[in-house]
């Protein structure tokens, strides 16, 4: 079978690898689009990974005046973890420490979801029996009072289970600057699309791990079959020519919401074509033993 090559990339014939979340949307509205943007951006801090973050979280994207509940510009947030328990921690956590105390913010249910997570719900107790609510539309939303004036925030928001965590790209390159370029563009082009987030710093991962560890208690570990500097020590998965290789992960709120961005991923990545140093686009999986989600390259560019 001869090689798929997109622009004189070639795409490797593999498949990513990706597991079940569960996952949900909130919306953080604010005064102005800058205010709403640092308390999406605090609450979605350190969440790259499960590994060690206890959640995966990200900007999905910005909102309109028309698109918010209260009519101010806004943001909505992606939070996915392993089980409904922990969404339901992270969730309390990082509203409570980042979206209640940012001034002028208020935070509202993103998805209708299956089941329901309590957003106000829980928070309200901060209100120390001050905290009132009101039901609107058949909706119910707290008001806490704060220093700042008063926080208003939605009762639940929604959880769905049918997300899934850990489609990826792997891009191989002749240099450093090719692929980051390559990977900056793909991350652009997945920003624009729905139900997905790119969790790790700019959406790019340097440090691609594998399962275990020579070491005693460390789950993971430096992904060494694409690591350009071990080519001669390892069984490389690298050709002689690749000197660079960036990763990109995504998580979304449906396995067809990863397909489309890993569409979309690819054509920008190939989009200045091989002689701008990018050689080949490949994915990370552990032979179908990780999870149920197989992403082939291949079906995924047509």
């Amino acid at each position: 079978m001869p090689e798929l090559k997109v622009k004189g990339v070639t795409i490797v014939e593999t498949f990513a690898e990706a597991f079940p979340m569960v996952g949900t949307r909130v919306i953080i509205t604010a005064p102005t689009l800058e205010w709403a943007m640092i308390s999406a951006r605090t609450m979605t801090g350190f969440a790259t990974s499960v590994i060690a973050c206890g959640a995966e979280a990200g900007i999905e994207r910005t909102l309109s005046k028309k698109e918010t509940p209260d009519g101010r510009p806004g943001v909505a947030v992606l939070l996915f973890t392993m089980d409904a328990d922990k969404l339901q921690k992270q969730l309390r956590n990082r509203v409570g420490q980042c979206v209640l105390t940012s001034p002028g913010s208020a935070c509202y249910a993103g998805l209708e979801g299956e089941k329901k997570l309590k957003l106000g719900a829980s928070l309200r107790f901060f209100g120390d029996g001050w905290q009132v609510s009101k039901v609107i539309g058949g909706r119910r939303y707290w008001r806490i009072p704060v220093m700042g004036g008063e926080f208003v925030c939605e009762d639940t928001t929604g959880l769905t289970k049918k997300a899934v965590g850990g489609g990826n790209l792997l891009v191989l390159g002749k240099s450093h600057a090719s692929v980051l370029a390559a990977c900056t563009r793909a991350v652009k082009a997945m920003s624009e699309m729905p139900d997905v987030i790119t969790p790790f710093p700019g959406g790019i991962v340097r440090s691609g791990s594998k399962v275990g560890s020579q070491y005693k208690g460390q789950i993971a570990s430096t992904n060494d079959a694409y690591c350009p500097g071990l080519k001669g020590a390892v069984k490389s998965a690298l050709p002689l020519n690749v000197e660079a290789v960036l990763e990109i992960v995504i998580d979304g709120l449906s396995a067809d919401a990863i397909h489309e961005a890993m569409h979309a991923g690819i054509h920008a990545i190939a989009k200045g074509g091989a002689r701008e140093g990018v050689t080949h686009i490949t994915a990370g999986n552990y032979g179908g033993n990780l999870g149920p989600h197989h992403f082939h390259l291949k079906e995924i560019v047509g």
